[in-house]
């Protein structure tokens, strides 16, 4: 890909800010043609996410039933064993789904477990799955060995914007996040961020997230887009039980899709939590806005899913099928067809609206 090709990670606050702004089908129209321009037509990828360590987390995230902070009622559970990882990724695969996601409720993983994680992710690599692990900060030591073990990403999430992190967790700073996903990338394993809308944040808030990650050295390759699930016990969950009018507007969480998928263009935008909640006709608007990719199955760590055989009736009806070609950020650079979206969207974002 040549330079003048690449995609911007130069955008400003006001020009995301402009494009929350469009008009709702100018909006949409943008951002499904900036997702034919990479994406395959139609396909959607399916993936897996097991909780390979449950509850008892030290950080005190406010939207998670994890943390030993909330009154949850979720019991703590040790790191399970690799082969029981190892079968839950077969089943996966026979299900459907082509990524395997892993994620432990810790601050950090201990040196101790690493053995153990770089067995899963060996594991499932050779069953031809793609891997991802969220396991909380990282080391330089420990980030190299996941890359070693051949781990395709890292998932380190980075919330929700600068300005409203504090108000969300106050165990970890943002820059903590921001310098594990540095670290990550240094060692050659692909970046997976997003964060979680629906929090009672501002839309000025979801435009610094998502200014945040794309102005990143390089975009993440993947960007799940989570709403909140609010669990009874967390701080977040009884907030929103008390204060229901703070619950994100579905049309504003798609908008969320939509210029996340504009101004990260070769991404995989992920339509992650909170689907369960979500109508078929919303889910199908954030397929139309650029989500490529969904979780499957029951559960998502600790909270419902809708399950495989309601994702495949939804795709079934909206004539998507599961995900065959390659991920854009992933394809060799000789090899892309990326068209030049730096001038494009410079001279369309403060367009009148005809």
């Amino acid at each position: 890909m040549a330079p003048e090709d690449a995609p911007r990670i130069d955008w400003t606050r006001e020009e995301i800010a402009a494009l929350f702004d469009l008009p709702f089908d100018e909006l949409m129209w943008r951002a499904q043609d900036m997702h034919r321009r990479h994406h395959a037509r139609g396909e959607i990828q399916l993936c897996t996410l097991l909780s390979i360590k449950t509850g008892g987390c030290v950080e005190d995230c406010g939207y998670c039933s994890q943390s030993k902070h909330a009154d949850s009622g979720l019991k703590a559970t040790k790191l399970m064993d690799v082969r029981a990882v190892l079968q839950a990724a077969a089943q996966a695969k026979d299900s459907g789904s082509k990524r395997f996601c892993m994620g432990a409720a810790w601050r950090n993983p201990k040196d101790r477990d690493m053995p153990a994680i770089v067995e899963m992710v060996e594991g499932v690599r050779q069953m031809g799955m793609e891997t991802c692990m969220t396991l909380g900060m990282l080391s330089k030591s420990q980030a190299q060995q996941l890359a070693t073990a051949g781990l395709d990403y890292y998932n380190h999430n980075i919330d929700t914007s600068p300005e409203n992190y504090g108000n969300v967790i106050t165990t970890r700073t943002y820059q903590d996040r921001l310098d594990t996903l540095e670290e990550v990338r240094q060692a050659g394993i692909n970046v997976c961020s997003g964060g979680i809308v629906g929090m009672g944040e501002t839309r000025g808030d979801r435009v610094g997230f998502i200014h945040t990650l794309a102005t990143l050295p390089e975009h993440p390759g993947s960007v799940p887009v989570n709403a909140l699930v609010p669990v009874k016990g967390t701080v977040l969950g009884d907030m929103l039980a008390d204060t229901p009018l703070a619950k994100i507007d579905d049309i504003e969480f798609v908008r969320t899709i939509a210029v996340a998928r504009i101004t990260m263009p070769m991404s995989m935008v992920r339509l992650s939590a909170g689907r369960e909640s979500m109508s078929e006709a919303v889910q199908a608007l954030c397929f139309m806005a650029g989500a490529n990719s969904i979780f499957t199955g029951d559960k998502l760590l600790a909270t419902g899913n809708r399950g495989d055989s309601a994702d495949a009736a939804l795709l079934a009806k909206l004539g998507l099928r599961p995900m065959e070609s390659e991920e854009p950020m992933r394809v060799p650079p000789e090899a892309s067809q990326t068209v030049d979206i730096r001038h494009v969207l410079a001279a369309e974002i403060f367009m009148p609206f005809p």
